[in-house]
């Protein structure tokens, strides 16, 4: 049977896209690929000589594609909000395909220039304000997708309203964990609202499995644990290439029939590797009251408007 892989994707002239952290991993594999693809590709990333070079080498590798370089910090959002209006003018007002790629893992207890913990604050809310900031674009030329990563890790993750800032005791990977289910029902609830005022947009998800990226090395670098960051590394062993982990979030990006909220990931060995197939959502990711009220919290938290359609 064949495995959906780079060669298949379409040809995307004419659609602009956004991905977040595409500086490295996953991010810049699916921005490259786009970019290649014809798409007008914008690169939002947090440091800015890091995005200097990935766009750089985007730009060599994909002579003539049209790729530009936003600087955008989900852990702040100001940035997030100044991002959304660059964004704007970068793309005409038109937008196709936003990637909601960029994240952190297993931080030790940290804080976002708003002051939420930093796992929930970046992989969620800075995604979740920064996409309500760019529904005016979308759907403007037809049929937009949304498209979030989320992790295998959100099966064992549960939302605690009472301690989504980490204000009654801080455990990281219970954190991560968290944020990426509140990404499933991000997802989820984004497709339900978007359905319900006709706009044309699909919300999807997808994870990468077991992939080799710089994500699991932030944590122990930060908490000075150079011994966990070698051990990182040596699991690279175990784990397919960016390159791989990067073909079901293409796949959401691109697949022709794909139907809002879905989720996708590697089909092989428990969704760890392999080519792009349908994933296995929690009873928890697919909680419709739970991600109705973690999006009426996140706009609280954030300061936007809960119904922006």
């Amino acid at each position: 049977m064949h495995s959906w892989n780079l060669d298949d994707m379409p040809d995307l002239s004419g659609t602009t896209a956004v991905v977040t952290g595409a500086n490295s991993g996953i991010g810049a594999v699916t921005a490259l690929t786009l970019a290649r693809s014809g798409a007008r590709t914008v690169l939002a990333c947090r440091d800015h000589e890091r995005g200097s070079r990935a766009l750089d080498a985007v730009r060599r590798a994909a002579p003539g594609s049209d790729t530009r370089l936003v600087p955008l910090d989900l852990a702040d959002l100001s940035s997030v909000a100044d991002a959304a209006g660059r964004i704007a003018k970068e793309t005409d007002g038109r937008l196709d395909l936003l990637v909601n790629n960029a994240g952190v893992m297993a931080l030790p207890l940290l804080r976002t220039a708003d002051g939420f913990e930093m796992q929930f604050g970046t992989n969620h809310l800075g995604h979740f304000a920064l996409t309500h900031h760019l529904l005016p674009l979308l759907g403007t030329g037809g049929m937009s997708r949304v498209v979030t990563v989320s992790s295998l890790g959100h099966r064992i993750g549960r939302i605690d309203f009472d301690n989504l800032n980490a204000e009654r005791g801080y455990d990281k990977w219970r954190a991560y964990m968290q944020s990426k289910l509140a990404n499933l029902l991000f997802t989820a609830e984004l497709q339900r609202r978007a359905d319900a005022a006709g706009r044309p947009i699909l919300s999807l998800a997808a994870h990468p499995g077991l992939s080799a990226t710089e994500l699991g090395q932030a944590g122990p670098r930060l908490a000075g644990r150079t011994w966990a960051a070698k051990l990182e590394r040596l699991t690279r062993v175990y784990t397919q290439r960016p390159s791989a982990g990067a073909l079901p979030v293409l796949y959401a990006a691109t697949l022709p029939d794909a139907l809002g909220g879905s989720y996708y990931g590697p089909r092989l060995l428990g969704e760890t590797r392999g080519g792009p197939a349908p994933a296995r959502t929690s009873t928890r990711a697919q909680d419709m009251d739970t991600a109705r009220a973690l999006w009426e919290e996140s706009a609280r938290l954030t300061g936007v408007s809960p119904d922006a359609f």
